[in-house]
């Protein structure tokens, strides 16, 4: 493959690639399963800094692998999650400071319809919590300082919660998980948090979330993505590309921010981490949390 730009380089595999700078930061967008290979193979080369999409890794061991390589290297690892920067997000985040006694929840809601749900589980069978809703998860780490070290007690919204055993298109194999999946969180400090994520939540729509905060139960505040102005410009790139999925036009405008974030600290040379970006520590604690959470529901569900 050949690109129009000089600049742009194409290879068949990643031995064939060379860091041609000093300062070079790798972007690892593929399989979940190939980033532990993926990682330690671009660290070897030489790259100083690694954008990973979330969650990072399969499994919370190999991310506390790759980042003590990291660490051993000097290598500094940002993970993709979008919503750490997301407006409806910063907003409530704002309101919920300025308001004594508030709580946030955050409703987290996909465009599948029931009759998707079995390649749905089958595609993301690392289930609903490393997956759909480790994007709450690593808000929850982030701004409401959730570990599971400092988790006090967990609530789970039993009505909310649908728990399904469906067979994969594909393989045939059973994957049992959530279409949809609520809890309350408090913490040993007292932060209290409520994440509600459901995968056929606007079935065949466009998806979105909203951030809800209330006081004593009573909704004082929210906001959602898309707002009005958002969904005009999804309905203008859908329209100009039906076959994308409608969530990449849900998230363009995140990522560019994420992504502009990380390469300005870089280039600048700044200490510390960029604003709002989560970090492979921050990544480990999300999904050691979700692996927390699979455990504790799969016992209330036996």
């Amino acid at each position: 493959m050949e690109s129009s730009d000089p600049s742009v380089k194409f290879f068949a595999d990643l031995k064939d690639w060379t860091p041609e700078s000093k300062n070079t930061c790798a972007l690892i967008a593929g399989r979940t399963a190939d980033n532990p290979r993926i990682f330690k193979e671009l660290v070897d080369k030489g790259c100083t800094h690694i954008y990973l999409e979330k969650p990072g890794a399969p499994t919370v061991k190999e991310l506390e692998q790759m980042m003590a390589y990291a660490k051993e290297k000097g290598v500094k690892v940002y993970v993709g999650y979008n919503k750490n920067v997301t407006k409806y997000v910063r907003l409530a985040l704002q309101f919920q400071k300025n308001t004594e006694g508030a709580s946030t929840t955050f409703v987290h809601n996909n465009a599948y319809t029931e009759e998707e749900l079995p390649e749905c589980f089958e595609r993301n069978a690392e289930g609903i919590l490393k997956n759909m809703a480790i994007h709450e998860l690593a808000l929850l780490v982030t701004y409401y300082d959730v570990r599971v070290d400092t988790v006090k007690e967990v609530v789970p919204d039993m009505e909310y919660s649908r728990r399904l055993t469906l067979n994969g298109p594909s393989s045939g194999k059973a994957h049992t998980d959530f279409s949809r999946v609520g809890f309350t969180v408090t913490t040993t400090s007292g932060n209290s948090v409520t994440v509600r994520a459901d995968r056929c939540g606007d079935p065949g729509g466009k998806g979105g979330s909203v951030a809800i905060v209330s006081v004593d139960g009573d909704e004082k505040f929210r906001a959602l993505t898309p707002d009005d102005a958002l969904k005009r410009k999804m309905d203008a790139g859908q329209k100009a590309d039906p076959a994308m999925m409608p969530y990449f036009f849900l998230q363009d405008e995140d990522y560019k921010i994420l992504k502009e974030r990380v390469c300005n600290h870089i280039m600048t040379g700044a200490e510390g981490s960029p604003e709002g970006i989560a970090t492979i520590e921050i990544a480990v604690e999300a999904l050691k949390l979700a692996e927390y959470l699979n455990k504790f529901f799969d016992k209330a569900f036996a």
